[in-house]
């Protein structure tokens, strides 16, 4: 039950910051270019992103599931039989889960940039927080577990962040996949 009002807080939230993000960057949701607003904040992810991450970010889903004891990321193939980017969605992943573990948030700076919400939390107490890392049917799947209740906080913001940041290639939801 407390997953579900996260949930609706989660999409609540994501869009008073698209609102405000909009208003804050001049946006005028009419799409924009790189740097223009929402629109173009995205752009800008996704090609910060395409130096991170392997996979064709155009073919993936990046699924965030806040929990009552932490967070599920789940990135999977949109088609599941796409053996390419099934495969580089779980190298990619199992690799982020071992920096996680050990405190290294490197990778989600350089997209998100460094002062992305929940961040430096993250990288703080990632001694207090498990990362586990399982293969899906299409992709992988990174389960955050902590019993630290600013910690959930912060993983639930960093997800809210991505979500916003992914735009058409994040959502949040279901942890399946």
């Amino acid at each position: 039950m407390r997953t579900e009002h996260l949930r609706t807080g989660l999409v609540a939230v994501a869009i008073a910051v698209a609102v405000a993000a909009l208003a804050a960057c001049g946006g005028n949701g009419d799409g924009g270019t790189a740097g223009d607003g929402l629109a173009g904040r995205q752009a800008d992810v996704a090609e910060r992103g395409a130096g991170v991450m392997p996979f064709d970010l155009e073919a993936t889903t990046h699924r965030f599931e806040p929990t009552d004891d932490g967070l599920v990321q789940t990135v999977v193939a949109d088609d599941p039989s796409d053996a390419t980017n099934v495969a580089l969605v779980r190298e990619h992943l199992a690799a982020e889960a071992e920096r996680f573990a050990a405190g290294d948030y490197a990778d989600p700076a350089v997209i998100h940039g460094d002062g992305m919400p929940g961040l430096a939390e993250l990288e703080a107490g990632a001694d207090r927080i498990e990362v586990a890392y399982v293969e899906t049917a299409a992709g992988g799947r990174i389960t955050y577990t902590t019993g630290d209740a600013a910690l959930v906080d912060a993983l639930h913001d960093w997800a809210e962040a991505q979500v916003m940041d992914h735009g058409a290639h994040a959502e949040a939801g279901d942890a399946g996949g």
